[in-house]
């Protein structure tokens, strides 16, 4: 129907008022396509479905292996054998960029890249949307939040760094993907532990100060910061953290894992752009935007670092987590992107509120960490009289009973990554007094998951500690013990 021809058939077969309603529902959409062109940024309403769809079938006809009469005779045609496979990728086949450059505009796929450079100017668009207005670039990686990290530091190195730089100096932060992503790049981590205030974890900005000038400031290829953290871990001194790479001459990547939907953690990196120096910030696609696991976001206040990122990846990339990223932007629109996170922003008070009833009931307490506006960690001293084992057996009993993404961090647990060794590892730091366990409010958590989770947790809480009665109860018979009600402050002797 793209033609007046074309119309003027059609009314030869349909009544000429109804063939008008249906092109103009077919303009509305056209309409669309032409505001996303133009504007390259996030619709401020989401798109249905069917828009979407629409806008990806007539990408995908552009890409020559859905020519009429292709005839392909390379080594790599974009050929799909399965047909669930090709609808699954709604006939998409080239992947994205070349082998010099992810970001490269493909001959034999004109829809694809136009993909990826849409995607691009609309992701850039949500990230200042998001709070980081220094933001001047941004890259969408076909690879999750570690890689990227890895690639980040290797371009880094072989960008403005001197040949010898081999040290990656890091706020220790126990995600076991950021600390391999500096073994992955080749590179020695030097851990800077973090300092205990009050409840919190925060960062040991003299000590960095100090790790930079002992191993001298031309062979360290950056440090190494995160945001986004479990309680009480707070959120790095980024801001601090640039001042003194810019003092010192040394370069600064920031993990921003699940950073973008947290308005102070985008504030912190916002003004760590603004006074000192960062070279670039890496977040994940799915823990922000709600996509399949598989890519990440490079942004950086400096375009050409960006684009040597982008020239620094080997070959072609999967198609997969960019479309996965195009498609939910033009679905959430500006507005569910807000609405999102002032939904997550709310629901974090009243989470935290809820989860202190329920730690006060068993003795425990919720730990104090104004540096952290995602997670929440709850004390789990009364639980810890054999060594960590009940503990961590918590962990377990709220996993068979659907819940995740709960963590339970004590001082026994060991772990060796790399030759390195972490006697605490989970817990951020080898000295923090309690065992504890955290929950985060994510976006796209809701107030029924949260209430849910509560009470799953209280009859957990409630048959540890009944478990741990009978057994006090065995081993020291005529010994009163707390019975039935789980509360800790009901034991009597």
């Amino acid at each position: 129907m793209h033609t007046d021809k074309n119309q003027e058939l059609a009314c030869t077969l349909v009544d000429g008022a109804y063939i008008k309603q249906g092109i103009e529902a077919l303009n509305a959409r056209h309409n669309l396509v032409t505001k996303l062109l133009s504007q390259r940024r996030m619709p401020d309403v989401g798109w249905d479905d069917a828009s979407i769809e629409y806008l990806l079938t007539q990408l995908s006809l552009m890409d020559s292996n859905n020519f009429s009469g292709n005839v392909g005779v390379g080594e790599r045609e974009a050929r799909i054998y399965c047909g669930l496979v090709r609808r699954r990728s709604y006939h998409f086949g080239h992947g994205i960029g070349r082998s010099g450059d992810v970001s490269a505009v493909q001959p034999k796929a004109a829809g694809s890249s136009l993909i990826v450079q849409i995607a691009t100017s609309m992701m850039l668009g949500l990230i200042k949307d998001s709070g980081i207005l220094n933001a001047k670039a941004a890259l969408i990686m076909p690879c999750a939040t570690g890689l990227s990290l890895a690639l980040t530091m290797m371009t880094l190195k072989q960008q403005k760094r001197p040949a010898l730089a081999r040290y990656v100096i890091w706020s220790r932060i126990d995600q076991k993907s950021c600390f391999k992503s500096m073994l992955t790049a080749g590179f020695v981590p030097y851990v800077v532990e973090t300092v205990l205030v009050g409840d919190e974890l925060q960062t040991d900005v003299p000590a960095i100060r100090e790790a930079i000038e002992t191993l001298g400031p031309e062979n360290v290829v950056c440090v190494l910061t995160t945001t986004s953290c479990f309680a009480p871990r707070a959120a790095d001194s980024v801001e601090d953290v640039a001042h003194l790479c810019k003092e010192l001459n040394v370069g600064h990547v920031i993990n921003n894992a699940y950073g973008l939907q947290i308005s102070k953690c985008c504030h912190i990196i916002n003004q760590a752009c603004r006074v000192g120096r960062v070279d670039a910030f890496v977040q994940s696609t799915d823990k922000n935007l709600m996509v399949p696991v598989g890519g990440a976001i490079v942004a950086s206040p400096d375009k050409k670092f960006v684009q040597s990122v982008s020239e620094n990846y080997p070959g072609r990339a999967s198609m997969y987590p960019i479309m996965d990223v195009f498609m939910t932007m033009l679905s959430m629109g500006k507005s569910g992107w807000k609405e999102l996170l002032n939904r997550r922003k709310q629901l974090f008070p009243y989470c935290l509120e809820q989860l202190n009833v329920v730690a006060e009931k068993y003795g425990e307490r919720v730990l104090v960490s104004k540096g952290n506006t995602i997670s929440i960690a709850m004390s789990l001293g009364n639980l810890c009289l054999e060594g960590g084992k009940s503990t961590s057996y918590l962990g377990s009993m709220l996993f068979t009973r659907g819940v995740s993404g709960t963590r339970v961090a004590y001082n026994e647990s060991k772990k060796v990554i790399g030759g390195f060794k972490f006697s605490a590892w989970g817990m951020n730091s080898n000295i923090y007094p309690v065992p504890y366990m955290t929950v985060a409010v994510s976006v796209g958590t809701t107030r029924k998951e949260i209430d849910e989770f509560l009470q799953r947790l209280d009859k957990a809480l409630k048959k540890m500690f009944d478990d741990q009665a009978k057994a006090a109860a065995v081993a020291k018979p005529g010994i009163a013990t707390l019975q039935g009600t789980g509360d800790a402050s009901d034991k009597t002797i």
